[in-house]
């Protein structure tokens, strides 16, 4: 698969230099979908650049999505005529937008989508993330069709974690791409 079909979706705030996704981008040449606000997300805002970038592209994309990323996927699955422009998603530590603390600064973003993915998908989730349960996150999964694997006590799952390049996701992106 062509690096340039991997998409790499940050989540609030954009992922920093230190981040696995950023590592990622720089390591194999994927593709970050840049959003126009990072700090501000308005969900047809990203639901319309996620679009714009899946139709560029020569072939059907895989998505790399963490926190908010992971919601976007799911409002974009909901909302776009063109699902055959995704073969497959790594959903990491989705962001739970109906949290009480969160509603105020991602309003737009409840309720959170709960359909099926019309993709091959795989969540990852950790039991002390500050933005989503573990049940949340399972509950997630179970409604967008997704194979849950269980992370472990990895926060957030992003640099704060601690995971340089994250080895044991790049396993978890690869075994999706070589089944699709």
């Amino acid at each position: 698969m062509n690096a340039s079909n991997i998409l790499i979706l940050p989540g609030w705030q954009n992922s920093g230099p230190a981040h696995w996704q950023s590592l990622w981008q720089d390591q194999f040449n994927y593709q970050r979908v840049e959003q126009h606000d990072w700090l501000r997300p308005l969900r047809g805002d990203w639901i319309s650049r996620l679009e714009d970038v899946l139709l560029s592209l020569p072939e059907p994309a895989v998505l790399v999505a963490h926190s908010l990323g992971c919601l976007l996927v799911a409002a974009w699955a909901g909302h776009s005529r063109n699902l055959h422009l995704v073969k497959a998603a790594l959903l990491v530590a989705p962001g739970d937008a109906e949290r009480e603390e969160l509603r105020p600064l991602l309003s737009s973003w409840a309720p959170v989508p709960l359909q099926t993915l019309p993709f091959k998908s795989t969540l990852v989730a950790s039991h002390d993330d500050p933005y989503c349960s573990f049940d949340r996150a399972h509950a997630f999964a179970s409604a967008w069709g997704c194979e849950l694997v269980d992370g472990g006590c990895l926060g957030h799952i992003n640099a704060d974690s601690g995971l340089q390049d994250w080895p044991q996701g790049q396993v978890l992106l690869g075994a999706l791409i070589t089944e699709n």
